[in-house]
């Protein structure tokens, strides 16, 4: 059977990391620290799907393919994904799901404190991902969606933090989404002036004459 719809394509290419994680489970291939290797990947994968989701809205201003929102969408819904089977390697298989031990963990870890900032904003995103949410909350969903931002911040730092060894690969993470983040800035800003640029200066002087 030929796929055609690059949709479908797509998402069979976003189950792809975890049939390949799923296969070096099978055949024992995550190392010396099965459990690490698979906490980390699961991590790196939910990171980069959330770089893509961020990555969608620049390609559309640049491409002004209107259609790419649908993909945002999806994206988002894999970062999800991804991130809530990282939390849930955490829970059971690290610590069987003690939450007593969990908490200590916690308090005692301050890197684990981004990760659980991070992921209670990506829980809430894709709560709210369907166009019925867009439509009942309104303006606020799109300021409640901006907190992407904030959760890959907290990511990064989760990122740095709990490493000891190379830390070129959350560097090259950290660019690429300090980049997306100024080029939503700018957009913004060109908005912003071209809004202004469009209110009618006598409509202005009307209302300022009046006011005197």
């Amino acid at each position: 059977m030929i796929i055609n719809n690059l949709k479908t394509k797509i998402t069979i290419l976003c189950y792809l990391p975890l049939l390949w994680l799923t296969v070096d489970i099978l055949l024992s291939n995550l190392g010396s620290n099965p459990i690490q290797a698979l906490h980390i990947r699961l991590g790196d994968w939910a990171l980069r799907f959330l770089c893509i989701t961020l990555a969608i809205t620049p390609l559309q201003t640049i491409t002004s393919w209107r259609g790419m929102a649908n993909y945002r969408r999806m994206f988002g819904l894999f970062t999800f994904a991804y991130a809530t089977l990282h939390v849930l390697v955490y829970l059971s298989v690290d610590h069987f799901f003690v939450w007593q031990v969990i908490a200590i963990d916690i308090i005692e870890s301050p890197y684990i404190w981004f990760g659980v900032i991070a992921y209670l904003i990506i829980f809430a995103l894709a709560l709210t991902t369907s166009k019925r949410s867009q439509k009942y909350m309104g303006k606020y969903w799109k300021k409640l969606h901006r907190l992407i931002y904030f959760a890959a911040g907290a990511v990064i730092i989760h990122y740095f933090w709990q490493l000891k060894g190379n830390l070129l690969e959350p560097l090259f993470y950290a660019l690429i989404i300090t980049l997306l983040l100024v080029f939503r800035l700018l957009v913004i800003i060109k908005s912003r002036q071209l809004a202004r640029l469009m209110i009618p200066r006598g409509r202005l002087v009307e209302t300022n004459n009046s006011i005197e």
